[in-house]
């Protein structure tokens, strides 16, 4: 598959559902982010169904901006399949991963990619964090139990702001609530992950879409369905071809 992503070294995927008051601001931060790194970047939207003026302010902002470009999903799938949609459909070398709300900025991939050399895939960890106090524990408690169940060794697996290299994102076995695990799942491949501190914002507008039950216990679900597919993961590399 060839887009015009293949002409640039990083892809920002960033899925939107119902962001419509965060993306004028959001458009301004990625051009500055795109105007001063060395990388040669764009940004990609999916829009996941959004019900909101997001999905016009999309269109509107890619029709004015050379380097944003869009996917727009038929219905409302989730952010692991708003992320998947991102990936599948991304030709650069690299593919990152920012959320739309605003708490982390673009600025900071610039962190990420001086390790890019060297990892498969560079994550933040989120210092200062925003956050109410419920978040925060709910999430701490989350991370725990995860990294008992991975030993993926990633101290904040929910920072919304990673870059990955694409051959390796695009074996990723994807489904719902998989997002929580991309450490793990690029380990998986014998991926190497570097985790590097970053900035954290409080968010001014939109809401959360995540609450206790989806926060905490859904991800408690998904670590028992990593660990059986852990089990059977099959993991191979071609050594010669004639095709």
């Amino acid at each position: 598959m060839y887009n015009k992503t293949a002409n640039y070294k990083l892809t920002v995927v960033i899925p939107v559902f119902n962001e419509e008051g965060n993306m004028l601001r959001l458009e301004q931060v990625l051009n500055d982010f795109l105007r001063g790194t060395e990388a040669n970047s764009c940004v990609l939207f999916v829009n996941d169904g959004s019900t909101d003026g997001g999905g016009g302010l999309i269109r509107e902002i890619c029709s004015r901006q050379n380097d944003f470009f869009f996917i727009e999903l038929e219905k409302n799938g989730g952010l692991s399949a708003a992320m998947k949609a991102g990936i599948d459909y991304c030709c650069s070398e690299w593919v990152g991963y920012m959320d739309a709300d605003m708490q982390t900025t673009p600025e900071d991939f610039n962190l990420l990619l001086a390790h890019a050399g060297d990892y498969e895939m560079v994550m933040g960890i989120r210092t200062g964090r925003k956050d109410s106090f419920v978040k925060n524990m709910s999430s701490r408690i989350a991370n725990g139990f995860r990294r008992m169940m991975t030993h993926d060794g990633v101290e904040d697996t929910g920072c919304p702001l990673k870059i990955m290299r694409t051959d390796y994102a695009q074996r990723i076995p994807f489904f719902t609530g998989m997002h929580r695990f991309l450490p793990a799942l690029i380990q998986l491949q014998n991926g190497r992950v570097k985790q590097v501190p970053v900035r954290h914002f409080p968010r001014v507008a939109g809401k959360s879409k995540y609450h206790l039950f989806n926060r905490l216990f859904g991800p408690f679900k998904d670590c028992f369905a990593y660990r059986w597919m852990r089990k059977r993961y099959i993991n191979y590399r071609v050594a010669d071809m004639n095709l």
